[in-house]
């Protein structure tokens, strides 16, 4: 949702006259579009976070995330790629190649991405084990994204990453949303197929971008979705 300056002055509880004036002092992430500057909730959220800004609590509402579909799997690797040789020596360097191929609007801040991706790392490492890593920002929905998406990226090396089986990691599932419905979607999703025998052999042997989407869809074709809730039925008197 891009929000206007009056709507960033009710959440961030300033005057419009201030946030005109950070604007201008390009303290805020603010974007031009069509002669109006719009702000992106999350990034807003992040930005107040990392200043103490007070906020409204209703910064934190998604209103428009229940009209959004939940990706599966595979669609959410087929939007955002499958990629090879990826360069990096260290955490930093390999996520700003990832970020540098990660198929984004062109309005969305790459060096802003990438630096939430790395202030997330210094939180704790995003290494799950096995060579394999999920990059993520602290707060999920970040930037200007249509849809969620995951990207996939095999390192040309393995790198320390600080995961907590020691291992080095050479497999990045890089996750980005427009809401934190989706995120948590995908990334339950995600933990799941893991679990997957031979769609965790297709993604450690490197297998190729259409064995791994097809192995991702034969996972998802097992996914047990909770069923909804069946009213209670009435007692008999």
């Amino acid at each position: 949702m891009k929000l206007t300056v009056r709507d960033a002055s009710k959440l961030l509880q300033v005057s419009e006259k201030t946030v005109y004036r950070w604007i201008e002092q390009r303290m805020v992430p603010a974007y031009l579009v069509n002669g109006q500057y719009r702000f992106n909730r999350a990034e807003l959220l992040e930005w107040a976070t990392s200043r103490r800004i007070k906020v409204s609590v209703d910064i934190l509402a998604e209103p428009e995330s229940g009209q959004l579909p939940c990706p599966g799997i595979a669609e959410a690797l087929e939007a955002g790629g499958v990629f090879y040789r990826v360069e990096g020596h260290n955490r930093e360097s390999a996520l700003r190649g990832v970020v540098q191929l990660m198929r984004l609007p062109d309005e969305v801040d790459r060096d802003f991405l990438l630096r939430v991706l790395v202030a997330r790392e210094t939180l704790g490492s995003t290494g799950i084990g096995e060579g394999i890593a999920i990059p993520h920002v602290r707060n999920p929905i970040v930037l200007h994204v249509p849809r969620p998406s995951i990207t996939l990226c095999f390192l040309e090396q393995a790198i320390e990453f600080g995961a907590l089986d020691g291992r080095p990691v050479r497999v990045l599932f890089t996750m980005i949303s427009p809401t934190i419905r989706a995120h948590l979607h995908m990334m339950s999703h995600l933990a799941f197929a893991l679990r997957d025998t031979d769609f965790k052999a297709a993604v450690l042997g490197e297998a190729s971008r259409d064995e791994i989407f097809r192995e991702a869809r034969r996972v998802e074709s097992t996914f047990v979705e909770p069923a909804a809730e069946q009213p209670a039925a009435e007692t008999a008197e």
